[in-house]
């Protein structure tokens, strides 16, 4: 069961959109919609491998940190325990790709798994200093490759990405300024990796 800091007078819909649509929820449609993209049900198995090193080990390590009393909660808000979570998960990710390379995936499995790698050492590269925001980045850059991949007609989705975001500045994990420069670097870090690596 996932562990979650209710604040008293918190906006309960705030909450719902935030641990609803939090990055392993991104991470996974990307892996199977890109994955189906790629080569319908074989891709969609690629995806899943890159999805066990994206989310499903992340995950499990955040829940194991918040049984141990190391963390709040699954989104981890401290600036410094998210420098040790997310310097866990880039090498989980790694991992993944290392391994989708070994096996020869299909080229954009590798290219998807390795965007999401690249975006996580970009706001890596920020959170000592600032609490840039990973839930808006991961939206924003899901949205991208998923339009790359499907069309720009997927564009039409940012509004979720936004929704997404007012939910981090209305819970007060983030400010506004926060939230946009997480959407922007996630958005085109993401898209730019993706693109070259596919």
């Amino acid at each position: 069961m996932t562990t979650t800091i209710t604040r008293p007078n918190e906006s309960r819909a705030a909450r719902l959109i935030t641990d609803g649509l939090d990055p392993k929820t991104w991470i996974i449609a990307d892996t199977i919609l890109i994955g189906w993209h790629t080569g319908r049900l074989s891709g969609i198995g690629w995806g899943l491998l890159g999805c066990l090193f994206a989310a499903v080990i992340p995950l499990a390590f955040i829940k194991f940190g918040i049984r141990r009393g190391r963390w709040a909660d699954r989104h981890v808000g401290q600036r410094q325990q998210r420098i040790i979570v997310m310097t866990f998960v880039s090498a989980s990710v790694a991992t993944g790709i290392l391994l989708l390379w070994t096996f020869d995936a299909p080229r954009p499995m590798v290219a998807l798994i390795a965007a999401m790698l690249v975006t996580l050492a970009a706001l890596l590269a920020v959170t000592p200093a600032w609490k840039i925001s990973v839930h808006a980045a991961v939206s924003s850059g899901s949205v991208a490759m998923l339009a790359m991949t499907y069309g720009l007609w997927v564009l039409l989705a940012y509004p979720v990405v936004a929704v997404v975001g007012w939910s981090r500045v209305e819970l007060k994990d983030h400010t506004l300024a926060q939230v946009l420069a997480g959407a922007a670097v996630g958005g085109a870090v993401a898209a730019s990796t993706f693109a070259l690596a596919r």
